[in-house]
């Protein structure tokens, strides 16, 4: 299929169309390293439940730009997956309710 701004980065599985989608999210970094894991494992297997998700760049504790709940620093993790445009208003959702997430940033590949 050629690309085309309509297809580009559109990938097709079971007959419906999956964008590519980014998350970016800051883990409180007072969490043990067990605690840590399991709330990447967490976000996968959200991301799972309708989509695919990658494989995780974990930057590890990096310093913060202003302070946040009395933190200086956070623990950063990136994660690429491909989803219907309904799932990432779903993990939204959930990663605003998860106090151990202090911030979280979810960016469309697809769109430019």
């Amino acid at each position: 299929m050629p690309a085309t701004p309509e297809n580009r980065c559109h990938k097709t599985t079971g007959g419906e169309k999956m964008k590519d989608y980014e998350i970016l999210f800051v883990i409180d970094p007072t969490l043990d390293g067990d605690k840590k894991t399991a709330l990447i494992e967490t976000v996968k297997s959200i991301i799972n439940t309708e989509g695919e998700a990658g494989e995780a760049d974990v930057w590890g504790e990096r310093r913060l730009a202003y302070t946040i709940d009395k933190k200086t620093t956070g623990y950063y993790v990136v994660l690429p997956f491909k989803a219907e445009p309904e799932l990432p208003k779903e993990l939204d959702r959930r990663l605003k309710i998860n106090e151990n997430v202090m911030r979280h940033i979810i960016v469309c590949q697809d769109e430019e």
